[in-house]
């Protein structure tokens, strides 16, 4: 499916909660967040209707994300689920990985293809600063789990300040070359003044090919990280939602006001 820019749109990232385990400096207030209620959030049969449209409509890759999808009860079932679909040749998950080792087996079993965990640096006491309580080895031992589990590529987010050659993102490349993982460098991002920039080692941040679309974990179709504009599918039907959210897809992202990071998805 073609946007007005003639872009393909092929991706849906899926949130299934704003509910997370940690506390990230820079995503979430010291003082705690507002949470969405547990009668908005969609269900797995929801989520699943709006990703059976979206492959009519040319969705071929899709990714779970949250806040910490592996929160949510029961989302191996999910996993299970969505894998089932016939058209998803790229199925993945981001995650912050403190929980992998629960649950990499089975996610692996169920069909997960990939997985993204972040990791800003291998420093347990600055992870411990960063995340407000984090446990860094949890994060280790989990990604031992993804490997065993066959889950494959796993890359790695690294949140940088201002390039990869900050001590922190040097070490975190460091460590991703000699456990064979992927690095990428994703420069500190702010909704509200519009600032963003190249993914490094990925292609996020590029809006000349973005081919992303976004489902909120209380059912709001965005067709952009950085706008407002949001469209409901429990209101409109998930075709409609999502054929707005293509038609309207902005040239290039300026501000969002509307969401924060832990409930739009990442």
């Amino acid at each position: 499916m073609l946007d007005s820019y003639n872009r393909s749109l092929n991706y849906l990232r899926v949130s299934v909660t704003d509910r997370c385990n940690l506390r990230c400096i820079y995503c979430m207030p010291a003082e705690g967040i507002r949470l969405i209620s547990h009668s908005d959030i969609l269900s797995f049969e929801e989520i699943l209707e709006v990703i059976k449209e979206g492959i009519k409509l040319g969705i071929n890759k899709v990714r779970i994300t949250g806040g910490e999808p592996l929160v949510r009860r029961g989302v191996v079932n999910l996993v299970k689920m969505i894998s089932k679909l016939d058209g998803i040749d790229d199925f993945g998950m981001t995650t912050n990985g403190t929980l992998l080792e629960e649950f990499a087996g089975e996610l692996a079993e169920a069909g997960l293809h990939r997985v993204n965990i972040s990791l800003d640096t291998v420093n347990p006491e600055k992870y411990h600063l960063i995340t407000r309580g984090g446990d860094i080895e949890k994060v280790f031992q989990g990604i031992k789990a993804a490997k065993k589990a066959g889950i494959s590529p796993i890359k790695i987010n690294c949140v940088v300040k201002n390039s990869s050659i900050e001590p922190d993102a040097v070490k975190v490349r460091a460590f991703c070359n000699q456990n064979g993982l992927e690095a990428r460098f994703i420069h500190e991002m702010d909704l509200e003044n519009g600032c963003f920039t190249l993914v490094e080692g990925g292609d996020g941040g590029n809006c000349r090919s973005c081919n992303r679309l976004r489902l909120t974990a209380n059912g709001m179709i965005k067709p952009c990280l950085f706008s407002n504009l949001e469209y409901s599918i429990r209101e409109l039907g998930s075709r409609e939602a999502l054929l707005r959210g293509i038609r309207t897809k902005p040239e290039k992202g300026i501000v969002n006001k509307k969401n924060l990071f832990h409930n739009i998805g990442g």
